[in-house]
């Protein structure tokens, strides 16, 4: 039997806790410096009091430091991992192998930074000790498939959910070189957001001002038994910098599909914490922030991946203008609307117009201001419901633990023991046994199952003989109370971390693509500590970082499976027509910069260069 486990972002512990709640059997979250979203940090005693809340479930805090680290961070970076063991952190998650040496009692995750995409890559992380990579965003199924069957014995992770970026994480360094914030050091600009014209070799515009670059949402919801079968055991979402809305919806959906899949399959596979969520709505991914969805290269290349006339959420489709009047217009389509709900849709100049629903009368639709460009037959996005906010206001869901409960006299009292799973814990109260009056069964065990604030259900109670004697209600209340404060501390020691295994003896390093050759910055080497493992492993040019200083003219910026080529239309390889044009094409930035495309049809992927030469 297999293990899957549902991995949730957290930007802060609050967060964390509701992912739990929903239904996650781990979450992974920034510490306060070196993750990959700067801007969500946290301090340690907020991660201890979110794994000692994890942990009463049997779920799991990965907290991330995966960023590349610098000199003079080095020695802090190895106090705040000591000091993240110490507060009961599961595994970390790093990029940079500098930190290899200082992971101390930490299991290591390989991060997606890791730009792990082959099984020679997975065999050497592997070999180095990792206990689990995360894979890259862009491995269709059967590539994930075969990295299983070639590497077994290493936990492989799967990003399921959420915002894709465009380049191969880890290979990306145009927010560096056009805006010195490094993706590398959490600092990313959002390059892959903006609006570029598409030139080709003779300077003439092919394509005006348009996102090209700007993926759609990642959701693979209905694909969850594909891929554990092809041997991911951790399914991830991405969104360290959501809100508690989106965590709440997402994790949800996707726990009830791993819940359903268990049902079907309970000889295969189990989830890998304890307890059961119950929701008090229906989660819809529709309704959470999106670019619009695609599955990108899960089922192979397709088109339709990436979403040219915004980088905003649309939403979910909800209808067609049908009629326009000066102050409403309707609807055509099924949806219901309710007043404060935000629409949006495409102009004439392929813009995003977002407004708001100021009054909502069936399908007629009374905005905040009338749209001039709305016109019949324009499509219509709802980028917020109001109704489905409301329902997620609150509290929306309760998870909860099954426990079997058993009182019975001894000597100088009564003692009441709670056994959760192989987990027990006791308590006793010491009072003189006094013969009943009257029956004390049902209110001993009203009394007992009084846990609402606790995270245990009563699933059995067993009154063994003490129900002869009377107890009274405070004592059953105030031993009851002692009982659940014992078995809440073994359930949180009861979460030991895995030791990573040994490094192997041997792991010399290896030119994962062919432009690590080209380009060693590509290894991300920014400390001492880096620049000492891979020459120990056998790299013999230990280039420093791009963001230490690239003096390399047109360097490559970006590395993408997304083909630009192929997105318009023009992959004779696939199908598609000739180019009419003279390539390079290039890419021009509004503040004048150019990147040239490299279409590398051997590998099906472009890589983009700087190029600021006219």
């Amino acid at each position: 039997m297999r293990t899957l486990e549902l991995l949730a972002p957290a930007k802060n512990a609050a967060i964390g806790k509701t992912a739990i709640d929903h239904g996650a059997d781990a979450v992974y979250i920034g510490a306060s410096h070196f993750g990959a979203r700067a801007a969500a940090g946290n301090s340690t005693e907020d991660i201890a009091e979110l794994c000692r809340y994890a942990h009463v479930f049997g779920a799991k805090v990965y907290v991330t430091v995966n960023t590349i680290i610098y000199d003079r961070e080095l020695e802090a970076t190895g106090n705040l991992i000591n000091a993240l063991a110490d507060a009961g952190a599961d595994a970390l998650l790093v990029q940079d192998m500098g930190l290899l040496p200082f992971s101390g009692r930490l299991p290591l995750h390989a991060s997606t930074q890791c730009d792990t995409r082959t099984a020679e890559k997975v065999r050497w992380l592997h070999n180095l000790g990792f206990a689990r990579a995360v894979l890259a965003r862009e491995l269709s199924l059967p590539e994930i498939r075969a990295i299983h069957e070639a590497v077994p014995d290493i936990e492989l992770e799967a990003f399921i959910h959420g915002a894709l970026c465009v380049s191969y994480s880890g290979v990306c360094y145009a927010s560096q070189y056009c805006f010195g914030r490094s993706a590398n050091r959490g600092e990313c600009a959002q390059f892959c957001r903006m609006k570029f014209d598409l030139l080709d070799a003779d300077e003439r515009e092919l394509v005006h001002q348009s996102h090209l670059l700007s993926l759609k949402d990642l959701c693979l919801h209905g694909h969850i038994e594909e891929l554990a079968d092809a041997g991911v055991c951790s399914f991830k979402i991405e969104g360290r910098l959501k809100d508690a809305d989106y965590v709440k919806n997402v994790v949800a959906a996707y726990s009830e599909e791993l819940d359903a899949l268990i049902r079907r399959r309970p000889k295969d596979y189990c989830r890998a914490s304890n307890g059961h969520s119950t929701l008090t709505f229906k989660p819809d991914l529709r309704k959470t922030f999106n670019r619009g969805y695609t599955t990108y290269f899960y089922p192979g290349r397709q088109p339709d991946i990436f979403s040219p006339n915004t980088p905003k959420a649309l939403g979910e489709y909800v209808g067609t203008v049908k009629e326009v009047r000066a102050d409403s217009f309707t609807v055509a389509g099924t949806a219901s609307f309710a007043n404060g709900d935000g629409l949006c849709f495409i102009n004439s100049e392929r813009e995003l117009v977002g407004f708001r629903v100021n009054r909502a009368v069936g399908n007629r639709l009374f905005p905040h201001r009338q749209q001039s460009e709305l016109k019949p037959g324009i499509a219509l996005y709802r980028s917020s419901d109001e109704a489905f906010s409301k329902l997620l206001a609150g509290t929306t869901a309760e998870r909860r633990l099954a426990v079997d409960m058993v009182l019975e006299p001894v000597d100088t009292g009564f003692r009441l023991r709670m056994s959760c799973g192989e987990q027990c814990a006791e308590a006793t109260v010491e009072f003189e046994h006094q013969r009943a009056q009257r029956p004390q069964h049902d209110n001993i065990v009203r009394q007992l199952e009084k846990l609402g604030n606790t995270p245990f259900v009563c699933s059995q109670c067993d009154v063994r003989q003490a129900d002869a004697y009377f107890i009274p209600s405070s004592l059953l209340a105030d031993v009851r109370r002692r009982c659940v404060t014992a078995l809440i501390l073994k359930l949180q020691q009861h979460c030991p971390a895995v030791h990573p295994s040994a490094p192997a003896t041997a792991a010399p390093v290896e030119n994962w693509q062919r432009e690590y050759a080209r380009f060693p910055y590509l290894y991300n080497i920014a400390n001492r500590a880096a620049r000492a493992f891979y020459t120990a492993h056998g790299l013999s040019d230990s280039t420093p970082a791009f963001e230490l200083g690239c003096t390399m003219a047109h360097p490559l910026v970006m590395q993408c499976r997304h083909c630009l080529r192929y997105a318009l239309g023009y992959c004779v390889k696939r199908g598609g027509r000739r180019p009419e044009w003279k390539e390079p094409l290039r890419l021009r930035l509004g503040n004048g910069k150019l990147f040239r495309l490299e279409f590398n049809c051997a590998e099906c992927q472009m890589n983009i260069y700087a190029d600021d030469t006219p």
